[in-house]
């Protein structure tokens, strides 16, 4: 996509078309990013790399979903919209999301080269190793996929 420096600036862009336009709850959520990649460039005291910007970005989705399953247990609709929004603006600035289909595709390709580097189909136990290949096949593919989605299909793949 772009460089994390190009990121910052996109973003920084989007704020500004965002504050034209009186978009206050887009306005919000780009200032949470910017904010968010301009911490983590503080935190490591060096520009971020495009890897560890999207690496901020999924994280920040990932807060915003436990904070989901938080409000829908508390009853609090208005504040479950208000995070979906969140992470609908965030996914602007992440590759795109790989669908289940080719996600599955991917986790079967990459068993398969771990099994012909290991000599043996892997099982429970290569858990770790297999999640490293999968991931390493997303990031190729310039891809992304939500953690969750990708742990449950190599457990299953592994179990079978």
């Amino acid at each position: 996509m772009t460089e994390a420096g190009e990121l910052e600036a996109l973003v920084s862009q989007q704020i500004v078309t965002a504050m034209k336009a009186h978009e206050a709850e887009r306005t919000g959520t780009l200032r949470l990013i910017k904010n968010a990649l301009k911490n983590k460039a503080i935190e490591k005291r060096a520009p971020l790399t495009q890897a560890e910007s999207e690496q901020t970005l999924a994280l920040m989705i990932k807060q915003r979903r436990d904070s989901i399953d938080q409000f829908a247990k508390g009853n609090r609709p208005d504040l479950v919209a208000k995070e979906q929004a969140e992470i609908v603006i965030i996914e602007e600035f992440l590759p795109k999301a790989l669908d289940e289909a080719g996600l599955a595709g991917l986790v079967a390709e990459a068993l398969g080269e771990l099994e012909s580097t290991l000599g043996h189909k892997p099982t429970q136990k290569e858990m770790g190793p297999a999640m490293k290949v999968v991931q390493a096949k997303l990031q190729a593919a310039g891809v992304r996929a939500d953690g969750r989605a990708i742990s449950e299909l190599v457990k299953k793949n592994l179990a079978g």
